[in-house]
């Protein structure tokens, strides 16, 4: 095989249909964010406004966060010096642990290297737990739950997008006996939805099944204490596995589960990739302990309240200017364009004229036809940073001759 060939039909794919990924050279700076700036191809520098980040309230600069990191930095050095079960377990990541068991409200918490590996190595592991386990899937789940669900075997079901009905009729159909789960999202990243909680969970009890749900856009930024949406509609004690992260809200890395002991202790015993992975170093393990307990008091309330008002300013005047937001009243704020080159041309335009980052949104990550760009506002992207987006906005999708009429809610 000529592999040189096989490797540039892959790649080539990519251009033609205006789906390939490019990185975006950019250097954060300490208390300047969004603001940021971006290394040209050819080397040189740009000021610009990140509009695409997913450190929703700015935590990863706040300075109890940082200096909570330097202090654990200066107390145990760099590295965690291993996996949990050998030496990479510490007083940071069970800290952790414990602020993140009383965040959600359950009896312990499980911290992983990613929101995506807590995922994949739950709900892989879980059928070994419970065997015969049938798991329901919500069909827009994130990757990390569907591969998780795929690795996992056994039986799976995928009921249509918050489509109650079908997930009932799904449930109805299988064996009453059979060991049941239901894993679905508090907000879908890509649309800005919400996922029916009660509803689903009103379904749950009803048919005897476990309920599985990531927060992972959701905590920081919903619920008095910011536990999510679970805690907004008062329905965290009838989950019985949260799953979220540390690198959005909380502003720095990591992933992790929340649910009863017993749930915990067995899942940090059978999944791989806990048990196989080096823990996070100490210093992070701080400094999202830092943010959650942050988070949880007056400081976060402000923020969340900040936030949404910023996510609702943005909104509304983009929709004054006709163009095709969809708004389902989260803090996520997706522009449809529908086209993969026109996503892609309108992101480098923004860029590279107006030092607006915005990175488009293709497939495999949307269905094809529904390309978008995806913002992010902050509480710190304030009134101007919004103004220029806004026109810049309007200046773009006049001279590409885009459509103002299909807008969505």
């Amino acid at each position: 095989m000529n592999y040189d060939a096989a490797l540039d039909a892959a790649i080539g794919k990519l251009h033609e249909e205006g789906r390939y990924r490019t990185f975006i050279d950019i250097e954060r700076r300490k208390g300047q964010f969004p603001h940021a700036v971006w290394t040209r191809p050819d080397g040189t520098e740009k000021e610009i406004t990140v509009w695409c980040g997913n450190d929703y309230l700015g935590m990863g600069q706040h300075p109890e966060v940082l200096a909570a990191m330097h202090e654990a930095l200066d107390s145990t050095g760099a590295g965690s010096g291993g996996t949990r079960n050998i030496s990479g377990t510490t007083v940071y990541h069970k800290r952790l642990e414990t602020e993140i068991a009383d965040l959600h409200g359950k009896e312990a918490a499980l911290v992983f290297s990613s929101a995506y590996i807590a995922n994949d190595a739950t709900l892989s592991t879980l059928r070994a737990i419970f065997p015969g386990l049938i798991i329901y899937s919500d069909a827009l789940n994130h990757a990390s739950m569907i591969e998780g669900i795929r690795r996992g075997g056994g039986e799976k079901r995928i009921f249509r997008h918050n489509d109650l009905a079908h997930l009932r009729e799904l449930l109805a159909a299988d064996d009453p006996a059979a060991p049941k789960m239901i894993a679905f999202e508090s907000i879908y990243s890509m649309d800005g939805d919400f996922g029916p909680i009660r509803e689903i969970c009103d379904i749950a009890e009803e048919f005897g099944a476990l309920t599985y749900l990531d927060e992972v856009h959701a905590v920081g930024m919903y619920g008095p204490r910011g536990a999510g949406v679970a805690e907004r509609d008062r329905q965290m004690h009838r989950i019985d596995i949260v799953n979220a992260t540390l690198g959005k809200a909380f502003g720095v890395f990591g992933g992790y589960i929340a649910a009863s002991a017993k749930m915990v202790d067995a899942v940090r015993s059978y999944a791989p990739g806990f048990i196989f992975t080096t823990s996070i170093p100490p210093a992070v393990a701080a400094g999202a302990a830092a943010a959650i307990r942050f988070l949880k008091g007056e400081g976060g309330r402000a923020l969340r309240k900040k936030h949404q008002e910023q996510a609702k300013t943005l909104k509304l005047r983009l929709r004054g200017l006709g163009l095709p937001i969809i708004d389902h009243d989260t803090h996520i704020v997706p522009v449809h364009v529908g086209d993969p080159i026109h996503c892609k041309m309108l992101s480098d335009m923004l860029l590279d004229q107006f030092g607006i980052y915005v990175q488009p949104i293709n497939f495999p990550t949307v269905p094809r036809g529904t390309e978008r760009l995806r913002f992010t506002p902050s509480p710190v992207h304030g009134p101007d940073e919004i103004d220029r987006l806004v026109k810049a906005m309007d200046n773009l999708w006049r001279h590409c001759a885009l459509n103002r009429a299909e807008a969505s809610a």
